[in-house]
């Protein structure tokens, strides 16, 4: 809603709604590269033409810190909403395919846009309300740029404009209350989980990522292939042969073993999925091709 965005974010969405042409939100993204945008409208990121990235930020949000700059911070808990209390299996994959997308920005050390967006309603009532409507959706002129991603706090920061600056904490302090970012969720301490569970839950993850999508991801682990899940299209054909390892805190390490080396030098479709956080709300994925395993982190030499 207006009233909850800062004044001088709120001029330039005025500005940028007056002089621009009178375009839907779905126009909007569809202009700025976003394939199929009616169907993927609800979506919160989009990847478009030429491998950009496109991220909806909440004009309420929108913080002004020192100097004018504005920045945003983005809670890495795909678990909790805003709010408060605990999302849908739907709204956590929309949080995932998100940091996904923004996430590859910052490996990539490119830059990404945005679209300002205001609600027709409160924005802690967002995600709760289906008959949530868009106000106001405006294309952002200036890139923005993840500043900071910090996996043990669950928060990263865009910052708008030119690299090279952060929030003030007093900024930060300010800002987490205005968006009501959850504060980090205590660890768990090292060791707590097996492998066999980090495991577990980085299949899980990958099987649900890919349905998520309409894929059919069938865990094949048992097998013993060389790779652990099979996704395969709606006509049946295999896209993706994935060999699957999961890590976690104290537990960063993982091997492939004689069957999926094996597997990964007969080629395509065949994939490396390393699952980090894989039994955390912050669970992000990498896929590396053959010719890359030796350089995916984590990877430890095969023992005689």
């Amino acid at each position: 809603m207006d009233k909850e965005v800062d004044p001088a974010v709120l001029a330039v969405i005025n500005e940028k709604r007056l002089m621009g042409e009178k375009r839907t939100p779905v126009e909007i993204i569809a202009k700025m590269g976003v394939f199929e945008a009616r169907e993927k409208a609800s979506e919160h990121a989009w990847l478009a033409t030429g491998d950009n990235v496109i991220a909806t930020l909440w004009a309420e949000f929108v913080s002004i810190g020192t100097g004018g700059r504005w920045f945003y911070l983005e809670s890495l808990d795909t678990q909790r909403r805003l709010s408060g209390g605990e999302r849908s299996a739907l709204q956590i994959q929309r949080a995932k395919d998100r940091l996904g997308l923004l996430k590859r920005t910052l490996d990539a050390g490119q830059g990404l846009r945005a679209v300002l967006q205001t609600n027709r309603i409160a924005i802690a009532d967002l995600e709760t309300d289906k008959a949530a409507k868009v106000s106001t959706r405006v294309p952002d002129d200036q890139e923005w740029h993840i500043a900071r991603w910090d996996a043990d706090e669950r928060i990263a920061v865009l910052v708008r404009g030119a690299r090279g600056w952060l929030p003030s904490d007093a900024d930060m302090q300010a800002a987490r209350a205005r968006g009501g970012v959850p504060a980090a969720a205590p660890e768990a301490p090292a060791g707590q989980f097996s492998r066999e569970e980090v495991q577990a839950a980085a299949l899980d993850y990958l099987t649900r990522h890919f349905a998520g999508y309409g894929y059919k991801a069938e865990n094949v682990s048992a097998q013993k292939l060389g790779y652990d899940i099979e996704v395969t299209d709606k006509k049946g054909n295999t896209l993706l042969k994935l060999a699957v390892k999961g890590t976690a805190t104290g537990m960063n390490g993982f091997q492939l073993t004689g069957e999926e080396r094996a597997c990964a030098k007969r080629g395509d479709p065949w994939r490396l999925a390393v699952v980090t956080d894989a039994i955390g709300p912050a669970a992000q994925h990498k896929l590396y091709k053959p010719s890359e395993i030796d350089s995916a982190p984590g990877l430890e030499p095969l023992l005689a």
